[in-house]
């Protein structure tokens, strides 16, 4: 027998005591308490609920059912417990201020204003009114109630919220680093300070406040949320969708907090897809869906229904302003309105002139846009040139770009970045092949010029740019392929104008042909263009130039 054994060949069977200890754990039922203080709301009104059902509920079980649905974001559940507890004469009369909380994040303004100055005064009291004036644009107002915020945590937070409605970026994160200097341990405000700083254009920099945050809360859909939208303005949308998926799978399919927020922006991140059935049920429930459903109207030229969601619409930031020109300038050119081109610059002036908007990449592109509706392309160039390193393989941006190129002269780096494009929607379009065709025949290219023209079908456009290419020709001493423009545009529109053109540019082919500057095989061309044309200064050109040829042996 060994007497030594230190310790057990077989672990013991569990004594009763600990077993009935471990099973009692197990189904003990959750206090409330423990519910509010893990955060976990849902299993408070699933209690809340079960007890009520039951029976079981006591006096304070409706103010609890309120509070626990307001703060999972169910604010209609919330005003339905508040408006039945009001119900009651005895009622504290602090409800009336949860009930205008309910209705402030229901839009539903003016009832929650109502309810608010039937409350208690008190500092939600002052909160609540204070948001309220900023919702109702009441400037007055406002400030009566910013008067009398105190220097405690909702207070400034309330403050520091108001100041990022403004678009007072900076301002508001100078209010939240002060508390979280005092106060470590409130990691929610990190989220605040990310998005300040995303609305600064500052993503790496939110995404780094942002982790620590991530780090203690890794399910929050806000905080993953704004992950999503950095990575889309690092990355790209696919990055983007990625992070708004791996949410998903850790959220369950009942949890609808945030709901219509990662809808939104789905779309976004997928260029579009989906806008016209998410977008519009968003428009008074998320600020950047309408301006979504703008953009998303712009890029498929329904530019009508751009200008109308955006007709009504009071700018207060520099993205609506932004946007505000952009459908004047659109309409404006679509119409050949000058009012609304001229309202469009106003607006782009606005924004690029503004004092917090001027050293932005915005900025500088609306005092770019603003130039070029007024046609001063010297300065258009000197802001896209200081953003340009931006925008390197930016079609759009390109596209501004060689035309401004091209206004002030530089023909030659105009071709270049012209011919950089790959958006074939910007390639069949006349302003495209009419400056593309300008800058071949600028850079002694004409014949490049002339295949633009006989590739494209017959239309107005066509017969715009032949006129085109037949007037700079002739300009730039181009004789041949203004002749053979001339030809054709003579042919279609047998004007008197067309006949001086051709006569003018054959007579000029001739001199070249004499002079040694165009090939000699270009003579009988001329003189068949000449013939094309029943006009009795044709006999006498074409004599003069067959006796040239005979005396100097050119086939004819």
């Amino acid at each position: 027998m060994m007497l030594s054994r230190a310790k057990p060949a077989v672990n013991p069977t569990p004594s009763a005591t600990a077993s009935a200890a471990a099973a009692d754990k197990k189904n003990k039922v959750p206090k409330l308490e423990q519910f509010i203080l893990n955060r976990d709301y849902t299993g408070a009104i699933t209690m809340l609920e079960f007890n009520r059902a039951a029976g079981k509920s006591d006096a304070d079980s409706l103010y609890w059912l309120g509070y626990a649905a307001f703060h999972l974001g169910e604010y209609k559940k919330a005003m339905e417990t508040y408006q039945t507890l009001l119900q009651d004469p005895k009622c504290d009369p602090i409800c009336h201020l949860y009930l205008g909380c309910c209705y402030f994040f229901l839009g539903m303004y003016k009832e929650a204003d109502e309810e608010a100055q039937r409350g208690p005064t008190c500092k939600l009291q002052n909160r609540l009114l204070f948001h309220l004036s900023h919702k109702f644009n009441d400037e007055k107002r406002l400030m009566g109630y910013h008067q009398n915020l105190q220097d405690v945590i909702e207070d400034q937070l309330s403050l520091a919220s108001i100041h990022y409605l403004r678009s007072h970026y900076q301002e508001a994160i100078d209010i939240y680093k002060r508390i979280l200097l005092e106060n470590r341990e409130y990691l929610a405000i990190n989220v605040y300070v990310a998005m300040c700083y995303y609305k600064l254009d500052y993503y790496d920099v939110s995404q780094e406040v942002l982790s620590v945050y991530l780090q203690a809360f890794p399910d929050s859909v806000i905080a993953i949320n704004l992950k999503a939208c950095n990575h889309f303005r690092l990355y790209n949308g696919k990055a983007a969708e990625g992070e708004l998926k791996a949410l998903a799978d850790k959220t369950s399919p009942g949890f609808k907090f945030g709901e219509d927020l990662v809808k939104h922006n789905l779309v976004v991140f997928r260029s579009g897809e989906g806008a016209l059935q998410v977008f519009p049920p968003l428009l008074d429930v998320i600020p950047e869906a309408r301006l979504n459903l703008v953009i998303y109207h712009l890029r498929n030229d329904d530019i009508v229904a751009a200008f109308n969601l955006m007709k009504d619409v009071e700018p207060s930031t520099p993205q609506e302003y932004i946007l505000k020109g952009i459908v004047n300038a659109a309409l404006g050119q679509d119409q050949e309105s000058r009012e609304h081109l001229k309202i469009a610059q106003q607006y782009f002036q606005l924004v690029g002139g503004s004092a917090s908007e001027c050293d932005t990449i915005p900025g500088r592109q609306c005092m770019a846009s603003c130039f070029f509706l007024l046609k001063q392309f010297e300065d258009v160039l000197i802001y896209l040139n200081s953003i340009k390193g931006y925008f390197y393989n930016d079609d759009i941006f390109n596209y501004n770009y060689a035309q401004a190129k091209a206004a002030t002269g530089a023909y030659e780096e105009a071709e270049e970045i012209l011919l950089t494009i790959q958006n074939e929607k910007f390639k069949n379009e006349y302003a495209y092949l009419s400056h593309l065709a300008r800058c071949y025949i600028m850079n002694k290219k004409p014949r490049l010029a002339w295949e633009l023209y006989l590739k494209m079908e017959t239309s107005s456009e066509s017969f715009s740019l032949l006129q085109l290419i037949a007037n700079d020709c002739y300009k730039t001493s181009h004789f041949y392929y203004a002749a053979k423009s001339f030809d054709v545009l003579e042919r279609l529109d047998p004007s008197p104008e067309y006949w001086e053109g051709k006569r003018g540019a054959c007579i000029g082919v001739f001199q070249q042909i004499v002079a040694g500057k165009e090939p000699k095989d270009s003579f009988r061309d001329v003189v068949n263009m000449l013939r094309n044309t029943s006009n009795p200064q044709v006999e006498y050109i074409v004599r003069v130039m067959k006796k040239y040829a005979k005396d100097n042996r050119l086939p004819i």
